[in-house]
């Protein structure tokens, strides 16, 4: 018997799932919402085809960061030229720029690759618990409870 590898002519429609990112922790978000965009959620799951799903990410200023990573977790960046480094902590990123912190968190969690960056492009992350994607209608996604943690 062989085994089965997906082709991209092989993925006819792609779903469209809402995250609620309300009360959920930052990583734990992430991780699932990863999961959906490459597609490990489906018995069709191809390491190098992109066999994924649609993520729409909302509530994404109501994501809560353990421990005293609000304090001491830094989002680094720097414009390329001397001195241009700058440095934000988490808790004034979660404030000013909530959905680049949930986006970044993701984007992290995907192959550094082409493929990877279009996997990214499948990821809509949205402030408050609106979004303009009615029209795909969208379902909301089922958390699995391990233990006494919703995941």
């Amino acid at each position: 018997m062989k085994t089965y590898m997906a082709r991209p002519q092989d993925i006819k429609e792609r779903k469209w799932y809402v995250l609620d990112a309300e009360g959920k922790v930052l990583g734990r978000l992430a991780t699932e919402a990863a999961r959906i965009l490459r597609g490990k959620h489906k018995p069709d799951f191809t390491p190098n085809v992109d066999t994924g799903d649609h993520v729409i990410v909302v509530n994404a200023s109501k994501v809560v960061l353990t421990g005293k990573k609000l304090q001491n977790k830094k989002y680094i960046r720097h414009s390329g030229y001397p001195g241009g480094l700058k440095v934000t902590s988490y808790e004034k990123l979660l404030k000013t720029r909530p959905e680049l912190a949930v986006e970044k968190a993701i984007v992290g969690m995907l192959p550094h690759t082409r493929l990877g960056a279009d996997m990214a492009k499948k990821l809509k992350v949205y402030k408050g618990p609106d979004h303009p994607h009615q029209a795909q209608k969208p379902a909301p996604w089922q958390w699995q409870v391990i233990g006494k943690k919703e995941v």
